[in-house]
């Protein structure tokens, strides 16, 4: 991602609360561009000062009140290694309606004369609020804006107007309705120039009628008729959701079916082990961590594959996962493991022995290597006692 040049002056106003990651911090920007001050809260991960990485970065637009959802729902993503420790950016408001469309309403059933200023506001975004948040913490390169109704509507015209700002744009509900559809209109255009930036998208929509469904559909339509190989489009129908709803509807999908989980595909694994680094290189460059193939993860896809009585796709899963993590005593058993289902006692003997020798005794099941060993030498012995 492209840092920004500041354009703002560095006055500015920050209420934290140090080691206490839970709490938000509330930073107060004298915007030239908007030639107003601006609030912005932020939500760091809880390990966000007892650790040196750099995470990823949620731009919500209309507020705080977005948080306690966001973090809940990111917690359990979390929790399941669906998703990274993330920086929630809760963008707050002072006059909605201009900042968040990009062209002035004339349509009798909206506000007549208002909007038009969503050219100026993603301006302060990308120039001012943007270069403060990566200069105050600890950022990785990708960003998701997020918003719903008229921010969705934001959102959508954030990916047109600056491709590669943000990685992934999320708009629950989006009132594309807005000046007659204005906004679906300026999307067939982007979308006929065949953009090549890639980009997710998530859509949804609840139990809308007129005005704004037919122009939503008209909009569904344009992005399935103009296919893109680049954009990345999950749509979600919520029938019996109202609009003020659909972001709580939406957000689990949103968030997941971006992010990449921590666990390679059982599906996607094959005998060419360059998939599962090209997968975790991935991974890595979303999430901002170490690319390394958890050993854990590559490990346990060995044992699904024996199994499932593929022998010797678990090998190269086991051996593949110990190039990886050569000094890992689990890696190492792995191997061991691959080896006695294929009743090749020796070279099972051999690679638990190497387990042990790397083993360490603070290790809970420290016990499982010393017995391991044991019980294959009784094995092998027993081999030889038959011969």
């Amino acid at each position: 991602m492209k840092y920004f040049k500041w354009l703002f002056s560095a006055a500015v106003l920050v209420s934290s609360f140090p080691g206490l990651a839970n709490d938000y911090e509330v930073v107060d920007i004298d915007s030239k561009v908007l030639g107003e001050q601006r609030q912005y809260q932020v939500l760091l991960p809880e390990d966000y000062f007892t650790t040196s990485q750099n995470y990823p970065v949620i731009y919500r637009l209309d507020g705080a009140e977005n948080i306690p959802l966001m973090k809940e729902v990111l917690g359990r993503l979390k929790d399941a290694d669906a998703a990274p420790d993330v920086i929630i950016v809760a963008v707050e408001n002072t006059d909605r309606l201009r900042d968040m469309y990009p062209t002035v309403n004339q349509d009798r059933n909206g506000p007549v004369g208002i909007g038009g200023g969503a050219k100026k506001f993603l301006a302060f975004i990308e120039q001012e609020l943007i270069p403060d948040v990566e200069k105050r913490y600890h950022t990785h390169s990708t960003r998701i804006i997020s918003g719903a109704s008229a921010a969705g509507v934001f959102s959508l015209y954030a990916m047109q107007q600056r491709a590669g700002l943000f990685d992934a744009h999320i708009a629950y509900s989006p009132a594309v309705w807005w000046n007659a559809g204005a906004m679906v209109e300026r999307t067939e255009k982007w979308l006929s120039a065949e953009p090549s930036e890639s980009a997710y998208v998530y859509m949804n929509m609840g139990n809308e009628g007129l005005p704004m469904r037919p122009y939503y559909d008209e909009l569904l339509t344009s992005f399935s008729t103009h296919g893109n190989p680049h954009l990345n489009i999950v749509v979600n129908e919520h029938p019996r959701v109202s609009h003020g709803l659909t972001s709580a509807a939406g957000i689990f999908n949103a968030y997941q079916s971006f992010f990449m989980s921590k666990a390679f595909p059982r599906e996607k694994v094959t005998a060419d082990m360059q998939d599962i680094d090209d997968y975790y290189r991935r991974l890595g460059e979303q999430w901002g961590i170490d690319p390394t193939p958890p050993e854990n993860v590559v490990r346990e896809l060995g044992y699904y594959f024996d199994w499932q009585k593929k022998p010797h796709l678990a090998m190269k899963l086991y051996k593949h996962n110990m190039s990886h993590h050569p000094e890992n005593p689990d890696a190492i058993a792995g191997v061991a493991y691959g080896y006695e289902g294929q009743n090749k006692l020796r070279e099972a003997l051999t690679y638990a022995k190497k387990a042990l020798a790397v083993a360490t005794e603070d290790i809970p099941y420290y016990d499982y290597f010393v017995e391991n060993v044991e019980r294959l030498e009784n094995k092998v012995k027993g081999t030889k006692k038959a011969n």
